[in-house]
């Protein structure tokens, strides 16, 4: 599945033209898509649609992933945890990086200064990485666990605007 990156991204899809939108929302329906099939929808050849993918790939407006189930895969338990701290939080952030349990990790506005999605393979791991290594960062104030107990909606198809 080809999803574009956040908003946070250096990127606009503001650059692009309407051929490379097209390509995009092709993708995000269907991120196995041939380019052939591709280029017949938008109007341009397969190297064409070869080209702009490679494109847009590298510049880094968008990736294509294989999005998974977690429970499938293991996991056992998700979980979102608001994060307040104190001082520069995009140094908390640049922590938060490299830890394997974290899949999605966000800077926001409002009574949390991180978002930060865990995804472990049991209750007890997502209690020990909680209080060993989230709660230990010494700029971490407050933690606030939201347990997922059931995923009703996730898409990847907004398209582009």
């Amino acid at each position: 599945m080809a999803h574009s990156l956040p908003s946070g991204s250096s990127h606009r899809l503001g650059n692009l033209d309407e051929k490379s939108k097209a390509i995009i929302v092709e993708l995000q329906h269907d991120g196995r898509k041939s380019y052939s099939a591709i280029g017949k929808s938008v109007g341009l050849s397969e190297a064409a649609v070869r080209q702009r993918v490679s494109r847009l790939i590298d510049s880094g407006v968008m990736e294509i992933v294989a999005v998974t189930d977690p429970l499938s895969l293991g996991f056992a338990r998700q979980a979102m945890v608001g994060v307040k701290a104190r001082g520069d939080i995009s140094k908390v952030a640049d922590r938060l990086h490299g830890y394997d349990e974290i899949d999605y990790l966000v800077v926001t506005a409002g009574s949390f200064d991180l978002l930060v999605e865990i995804v472990c393979e049991s209750d007890r791991h997502l209690i020990d990485f909680v209080n060993r290594e989230l709660r230990s960062i010494d700029a971490v104030v407050d933690t606030e666990l939201f347990m997922y107990l059931s995923l009703e909606k996730q898409k990847y198809n907004w398209g582009t605007r």
